[in-house]
């Protein structure tokens, strides 16, 4: 596993109910960049904010809509094991090659190393399709450290992981403690250049659902050697990714793909809109990344 994938949004009409016309859209346009693929039903989607049956029609749109030669990941992860193979397996028989597993977190003190490993063993045991480890600890308080992914990549179903935090320490550990087919991808935009010269061998970006192009480019100067260009890239994705996703959230990721051309639109309740003066900052930055583009 390789390349740039979207960390897909979850559109809503304007009565709140699940945007499907809105959802092809954006991935009719997603088909004609130099994407990888797409990851459905993740944290940028909301997926914790979805009824079951939002979560199987967003994978069936998906589905329809891809392109046939885009990977498709779904996310499968929820609280409990069995309801996460379950998932799995339906995630399976839609049509998806890979499924994306968070850390469960709710009963954090009882959540030892042994917990997940047993957790995520189990998952892959059943699953029909490869698994990628998730750990996003600004979402769910705990996360997996290099110790327990080293002793997870052992699993022959286990073939990866979407590492979140942005921690560079811990990223290059789990490098350099799994074997070479397991692949490490960074969920962080604000440091992919970085990851990328460690050896991850991509990103699972919220901001790549705005900026995809951008996000391809600077993937592809990394991995082409062009490293002065990717930084300076990399120095215009760092300030987006602070202010669009760090700081705004999903509401400010979808913010400014509704600028772009694709449709973002409003996050699901408890969710809030955008406040004025950072539509205003975001505005100020997309403009600012286009002409980049442009001038490039």
């Amino acid at each position: 596993m390789s390349g740039i994938y979207p960390a897909l949004v979850t559109p809503f009409t304007a009565n709140g109910a699940v945007s499907i016309t809105d959802l092809k859209h954006n991935i009719a346009r997603y088909n004609q960049t130099g994407l990888t693929g797409w990851v459905v039903n993740g944290s940028t989607g909301e997926s914790m904010l979805l009824t079951r049956d939002e979560t199987d029609a967003v994978l069936v749109a998906v589905k329809e809509a891809a392109a046939t030669s885009k990977h498709l990941i779904a996310g499968t992860g929820v609280e409990s094991t069995a309801e996460t193979i379950d998932r799995t397996k339906r995630a399976a028989e839609i049509g998806y090659q890979w499924a994306l597993v968070k850390t469960p977190h709710y009963y954090k003190p009882a959540y030892q190393p042994e917990v997940f490993i047993e957790h995520y063993r189990r998952v892959a045991d059943a699953s029909p399709i490869p698994v990628l480890l998730y750990s996003v600890p600004q979402f769910t308080g705990v996360a997996l450290e290099a110790t327990e992914v080293a002793v997870l990549a052992e699993h022959p179903n286990i073939v990866g992981i979407k590492e979140s935090s942005g921690n560079i320490l811990r990223v290059s550990e789990m490098i350099a403690t799994t074997p070479e087919t397991f692949s490490v991808l960074t969920g962080s935009a604000s440091t992919l250049l970085p990851a990328l010269v460690l050896g991850v061998r991509g990103g699972i970006l919220a901001l790549a659902s705005a900026f995809p192009e951008q996000c391809v480019a600077l993937y592809q100067l990394a991995r082409s050697g062009k490293l002065e260009q990717a930084r300076r890239m990399q120095q215009s994705l760092l300030l987006a990714s602070n202010l669009i996703v760090a700081e705004a959230g999903i509401a400010g990721v979808k913010f400014a793909m509704d600028q772009r051309g694709y449709r973002g639109g409003l996050p699901r309740r408890p969710l809030l809109p955008l406040a004025d003066s950072l539509k205003a900052r975001i505005l100020r930055t997309v403009a600012a990344i286009d002409a980049v583009a442009a001038s490039a």
